[in-house]
């Protein structure tokens, strides 16, 4: 008789496409509509952050230093509902922190471009939320709202298939090039529809994440 586990459906590759097609989306809002910041890329951040500190423009350095610190506090918060929440029963804790994520995103399309430093903290806050929640696609340690270390580990998967052959590890660089390529269908439309439409298209996450929640009622099995 074949040997089944369960698999959680937050490890699930179409769970993280979603989550990564929100991901690359987030990145381009906040760039194209709320004055050229990053949402998830945090280095981007820094190397712009510290440019404007060598100079001395300090309202172009706090611009920059506000997702930083936003994302910092994200990753505390999704840390803390971990622990609390870890074995809730009704509802799954990282269903818990979509929730809270829709419901930022949500306000961040109401929010004025006079208020912009506040919008993109907010979608850094939730986006942090996002990579320290979801950190897993079928095993595979992986961030669904950036690409350097997606991009890394696909590539090392695909150099040592090459080299081994074993079928796995072509499977595991399927996986991240997979990602990245959701995140770069999230970023292209987010890009193209933010500039035509504006702010309130940041709802076009909510609907991705709507997507995610969704899919976590349901579990998935495979062979070992």
């Amino acid at each position: 008789m074949e040997n089944k586990e369960t698999i959680q459906m937050s490890e699930a590759f179409i769970n993280s496409a979603f989550l990564a097609l929100s991901g690359g989306f987030q990145d381009a809002y906040t760039y194209n509509v709320r004055d050229g910041v990053f949402s998830n890329a945090q280095t981007g951040n820094v190397v712009l952050l510290s440019q404007y500190c060598m100079v001395g423009d300090w309202g172009s350095v706090l611009r920059y230093l506000m997702p930083i610190l936003a994302f910092v506090c994200g990753v505390v918060a999704a840390e803390r509902i971990q622990a609390r929440f870890r074995y809730a029963q009704k509802l799954h804790w990282r269903q818990g922190v979509l929730i809270i994520e829709m419901i930022i995103l949500t306000l961040v399309g109401f929010i004025p471009a006079e208020l912009n430093m506040v919008a993109t903290g907010l979608v850094s806050f939730a986006c942090a939320m996002q990579v320290q929640t979801f950190r897993t696609v079928n095993g595979y340690s992986y961030a669904s709202t950036m690409c350097i270390g997606n991009l890394r580990s696909g590539t090392e998967a695909l150099s040592v298939y090459l080299r081994e052959r074993k079928p796995e590890h072509l499977r595991q660089a399927a996986y991240y090039f997979g990602i990245i390529l959701f995140f770069a269908i999230g970023a292209g439309i987010g890009g193209n529809v933010s500039l035509r439409y504006g702010m309130r298209t940041i709802w076009f996450c909510v609907l991705c994440l709507m997507v995610s929640f969704g899919l976590m009622y349901f579990n998935k099995e495979k062979a070992k």
